[in-house]
């Protein structure tokens, strides 16, 4: 590979922080905007520190553990739903009805319930998840050849076994989509939750990322630490869907 296409994955980075740079010079009288290099050694400072990797930390354990609880009810609730056309039916106007409302809202009843500690958090999280994963579980049941399940039921095949060695493994390709767009949404709210349940408790909450840019931005203003915070959630964001991805690619070698 020549240097010239190792470098083209650079060239508009680069053009954006030197664009970043211009315009903070420019208005720097007028705005609060920071530096390139403003941000550079606050992130430095929150790396160093272990301030930025704890957070970071917090608000996935929050994430994988509502994740995790999503997904396992929605896998059996999905395929319920699915597999049984009456459950389908009488589930479908309920997950209809509370799909469309957004899981920030949620938030007073999680305080209420829970309090501003990780349950709450993992509450939120969990609602967020669940959707998209029983959504993409349900049409990943039903995009089952038929043919096949009724060549094994022909064969003597127990449901639990057609379920487990067919249904499942058919599924699979939907089941990786529905956990990608569950944990983008479910890391997507715990910034949310986070930052609420920050300004809800003063800033003495239960930590995470979310918590850290409410500190940042209620008693300093400091643009800086924001954005560097930012930076860290959307970088995340990045390896959890590289992971996702490379385990789907590892499971599923024909989608590669």
């Amino acid at each position: 590979m020549s240097l010239h296409l190792r470098l083209r994955p650079f060239i508009l980075p680069l053009l954006l922080l030197a664009l970043w740079q211009i315009a903070a010079m420019a208005y720097a009288q007028t705005s609060r905007m920071p530096v390139p290099g403003d941000v550079l050694t606050m992130g430095w400072t929150l790396v160093s520190s272990g301030e930025l990797p704890l957070a970071l930390l917090q608000s996935l354990k929050r994430v994988l553990l509502g994740f995790a609880c999503a997904a396992s009810l929605a896998l059996v609730v999905g395929t319920a739903m699915a597999a049984f056309e009456p459950i389908g039916r009488n589930l479908d106007p309920i997950v209809e009805s509370f799909r469309p409302i957004a899981p920030i809202a949620l938030l007073p009843l999680a305080i209420l319930w829970f309090g501003t500690g990780t349950p709450a958090a993992a509450f939120i999280v969990g609602y967020a998840a669940f959707f998209p994963m029983l959504v993409n579980t349900i049409h990943g049941v039903r995009s089952i050849d038929q043919g096949v399940i009724r060549a094994a039921r022909t064969l003597g095949v127990s449901r639990f076994t057609i379920l487990r060695t067919v249904v499942l493994p058919g599924a699979l390709p939907n089941l990786f989509v529905g956990a990608r767009l569950a944990l983008g949404v479910a890391w997507t709210s715990i910034i949310a939750a986070e930052l609420a349940v920050g300004a809800k408790a003063g800033g003495g909450g239960s930590g995470g990322i979310g918590q850290m840019m409410f500190v940042f931005y209620a008693y300093s203003v400091d643009l800086s630490g924001i954005i560097v915070c930012m930076i860290g959630v959307g970088l995340v964001a990045l390896i959890i869907d590289r992971g996702v991805r490379a385990l789907e690619f590892w499971m599923l070698p024909w989608k590669r």
